[in-house]
């Protein structure tokens, strides 16, 4: 009997695992792009390459000032996402993640949405729920069904 984890709860594990490095103040996100059972890049969500995080920053999270509900306003929040992060650093790497899965501890927001869309990316599996109807249908619209781990 093989008592392993699937691949699936594998990366989700590893996603997991991610987050922890997150600098968020309000919450921790983390993503791994795998293609053809490699990953390719990870990241999590915190402010830019030699940037100070909220939590180093004078009053903390603007977001959380202003009570800025989850999933609304993004352009105000000093961070960039995990999949932006993970994004990001497969280009910077020259890996290609045409075709590839993006293991999220939540579901995307629209922003992310777009351009998990235009990387290429053939398959979302995610944790949690997160409140953007918006990033659903546009990646409905697109072909992409956001699968959470459990439904697997």
């Amino acid at each position: 009997m093989d008592n392993r984890p699937s691949w699936d709860e594998y990366f989700m594990d590893m996603a997991v695992l991610t987050a922890k490095r997150s600098t968020c103040l309000r919450r921790h996100v983390g993503a791994v792009i795998v293609k053809d059972k490699h990953i390719v890049a990870t990241g999590y969500n915190g402010a830019p390459r030699g940037l100070e995080h909220c939590g180093d920053r004078e009053g903390g999270c603007l977001r959380q000032q202003l009570g800025i509900p989850s999933g609304e306003k993004h352009e105000l929040c000093r961070a960039l996402h995990a999949e932006q992060n993970a994004i990001i650093q497969a280009a910077t790497l020259g890996q290609s993640i045409e075709g590839a899965s993006i293991y999220i501890t939540h579901q995307p927001c629209v922003i992310c949405a777009k351009m998990i869309i235009n990387a290429g990316i053939s398959r979302i599996v995610v944790k949690e729920g997160y409140p953007d109807q918006l990033s659903v249908d546009i990646l409905k619209e697109a072909g992409l069904k956001i699968v959470m781990l459990g439904e697997i």
